[in-house]
């Protein structure tokens, strides 16, 4: 695909740019709401039905790249514009995409995602949860863990085994289910090494969801979540990598006020390092413009984790002993303070498990690209 930019890009771009410089500055109380409002959540889908507006691919590269130099919030409802939202456009019923694709166009609804469990982790099949179907509504009873917002989402996807027995990826159902279910549905928030909380621990005990919020029918669960993962490796990956591009800046120039560069191998690592980003943008370029392959979204997971975590480990190298000193001052309310680098190195530590791990990536491109032997499960 030819990403080079049109007339109609560049004036898409000084849209973007002047929106969220002006929205910015006024320093909105619900980002997301006031993102709906501008129309900016869901330009990638494929009409403006929900309240959205529409742009092409480079359009929507050109939003992601805007959007990570502006330095604009964390985005809260990433998960359901980019992963649900798409899934229900492939799968879902004209009813459930009434339902719910309004809302997150309009940064109404939140959403989480309800795949690892305890015991399985990036192993979907290897889940346990289950939901048994009542009438009208599926009794979810389970634990899901490592998931992202849940202690600010309204509703969860969950994958569980609706069929008794079954095993592997074998009788799974996608179900939608809300979470403002007191005594049924309990989130637990996961304490990280940097002293903040974006994972939780989630429990169902038979928590209700309403059988006509099945996504893709009872039993194909299997095949909704994989193309749904196939979602998690496409535009964001771009506007994640101006970040990237951010905190390697930052390391360059505390490298330079350190004389680490005036260590050879400091500087080996440091152009190491930008060469490999540039890399990666290629490479999701190329995947994004239809050259890719099955194992396109693997590669980017494994490309993208190894070099942050090789980022953040190469970010308090070239601090020496400083980088393992905290704050001056650990008198309260925060005496768990950690400088950017001192958090980028703690946080990347995980960025080779969460999203599927580097084994798990590894198999996927062994099995479904190389056409290697599959792994002998123990049963």
């Amino acid at each position: 695909m030819d990403f080079r930019t049109t007339p109609q890009d560049d004036a898409f771009r000084e849209d973007a740019r002047t929106w969220l410089t002006a929205h910015l500055a006024r320093q909105p109380p619900d980002w997301e709401r006031e993102l709906g409002r501008g129309g900016w959540i869901g330009i990638g889908w494929p009409d403006a039905t929900y309240g959205n507006r529409t742009a092409t691919l480079t359009q929507q590269v050109v939003w992601a790249e805007e959007y990570a130099r502006a330095e604009a919030p964390t985005r809260t409802g990433h998960i359901g514009e980019n992963l649900l939202a798409p899934t229900l456009i492939a799968h879902g019923t004209p009813e459930q995409k009434n339902r719910f694709l309004p809302p997150i166009a309009r940064g109404e609804e939140l959403w989480c995602q309800g795949y690892s469990e305890p015991g399985a982790g990036s192993d979907l099949a290897g889940i346990r949860t289950t939901a048994r179907r009542a009438g009208d509504t599926y009794r979810i009873t389970g634990q899901k863990i490592w998931t992202s917002l849940a202690h600010e989402a309204d509703w969860c996807f969950v994958l569980a085994r609706t069929e008794e027995g079954s095993r592997r990826h074998h009788g799974l159902s996608f179900l939608l289910v809300p979470m403002g279910q007191p005594g049924r549905v309990e989130v637990r928030p996961i304490r990280q090494m940097t002293g903040t909380s974006e994972f939780n621990e989630v429990f169902f005990d038979g928590a209700e969801a309403r059988a006509e919020h099945l996504v893709g029918g009872e039993g194909n669960g299997w095949q909704v979540a994989m193309s749904l993962l196939a979602l998690e490796r496409g535009v964001s990956t771009l506007a994640q990598q101006v970040g990237f591009a951010r905190e390697l800046e930052r390391v360059v120039t505390v490298a330079v006020a350190t004389n680490a560069v005036a260590d050879p191998a400091f500087r080996e690592q440091l152009v190491k390092q930008w060469a490999e980003l540039k890399v990666m943008r290629w490479n999701a370029l190329r995947t994004l413009g239809g050259s890719g392959d099955a194992g396109a979204p693997s590669v980017a997971k494994l490309l993208w984790g190894g070099w942050h975590r090789r980022l953040g480990e190469l970010a308090m190298a070239v601090r020496g002993a400083a980088g393992t000193v905290g704050p001056a001052d650990w008198s309260e309310p925060s005496p768990y303070e950690l400088d950017p680098l001192q958090h980028l190195f703690l946080f990347t530590r995980a960025d080779t498990i969460y999203g599927g791990s580097d084994e798990i990536q590894r198999t996927i491109i062994a099995e479904r690209v190389l056409g290697l032997p599959r792994e002998v499960r123990v049963p």
